[in-house]
Formats: C-alpha cells, structure tokens, sequence
C-alpha cells in the first residue's frame, strides 16, 4: 500500500472515530480475567519455562481475584498487591494490570515503568498496547497515543475491542480533562 492510500486510509478511520463517538458514553478498557500464555523467548528457558503456571489453579485464582478487585471493586492499591504476590509479574498481563493499577492511582510514573516492563515480556500484547494509549491521553500525548493505536490495527484490526476503545477515547475533545 502507498503512503497515499495509507493516509487516506487513516484518515478514514480516524473520521468514522470521530463520527462514531457520540455513540459511545465511556471508552473503558477492559482486560480478560484469564491471563494469556506467556511470550516464548530464550529468557523464558533460562529462568525456567513458566508456560505451566498459566494452568496452575492457584496461580489463576489469585489472577482472577486481583481482576475483580480491580474491574469490580475498583481497589487499585489492593490488587497491585495480590497482583505482586502472584510472583508473575514478569509475565504481560500481570505486569499490565499492575500498571493499570498505578494510572487509576494517579501515579503514572509507576504505571509506565509497568507498562514497558509487560511490553518487554511481550511486544505484541494488545491490552497494554490499549492501556499506555489511554495512559499517553492521560498525559496530553496524543501523537504517543495514535501511535499507540496503529501498533493496535498492525496486530489486530481495526475491529478489536481494543482499538476500539483506544480510537473512541482519541475522538473525545482534547485538553477536557477525561481519565481512561
């Protein structure tokens, strides 16, 4: 594809966005209550194949009640714990939900420092990709947070909740203070 029909392209989509938006009353991110298997690297053999955990029951109890208490209970500093005490946090969706965790907390410094850490474990994780979109509008960074977007649609699709969620925060008006 040209640079020509690139632009039109996104030019398109980001004007469907921002037609589309009035539709939507909120452009909350929302993650999966089951953590994704983790990235497979030569790290992962060296510090010893995590793969299993995914499946271990303890280990996903304690994923799904840090889940809750965030998406439910809205008890950010608690689940940064549980999250913390699952001894996963090498892993990207821990590592997401902990960052996460820190941005609802207002403390974005933390929350970066998590985000880049679950996209070291896995460069293509889509949810973190969406939730530092969210982050960079937080901060006023709308060039980081389209950025952000297109690293979305190159993954995914324009069709994922994820993209979604991130293009419909990006329609609202900048500078009126909206938290993500």
């Amino acid at each position: 594809m040209n640079k020509v029909a690139t632009r039109l392209l996104t030019l398109a989509m980001f004007s469907m966005a921002v037609t589309a938006a009035p539709l939507f009353t909120k452009a909350y991110a929302a993650g999966s209550d089951t953590p994704s298997p983790p990235a497979s690297s030569s790290k992962d053999k060296k510090k010893g194949d995590k793969s299993s955990s995914i499946e271990d029951p303890k280990f996903l109890a304690g994923y799904r009640t840090a889940y809750t208490t965030i998406y439910d209970r809205h008890d950010y500093a608690n689940a940064i714990e549980q999250l913390k005490a699952l001894g996963q946090d090498d892993r990207a969706d821990v590592a997401n939900l902990i960052g996460y965790s820190y941005r609802k907390l207002g403390d974005y410094k933390q929350s970066q420092v998590w985000y880049e850490r679950a996209l070291a474990a896995d460069p293509d994780h889509v949810r973190t990709w969406q939730y530092y979109g969210l982050w960079a509008l937080e901060q006023g960074n709308r060039e980081q947070a389209q950025y952000h977007l297109n690293r979305i649609a190159m993954l995914v699709g324009t069709e994922a909740p994820e993209y979604r969620s991130l293009a419909d925060a990006m329609a609202k008006p900048p500078g009126t203070g909206l938290v993500y």
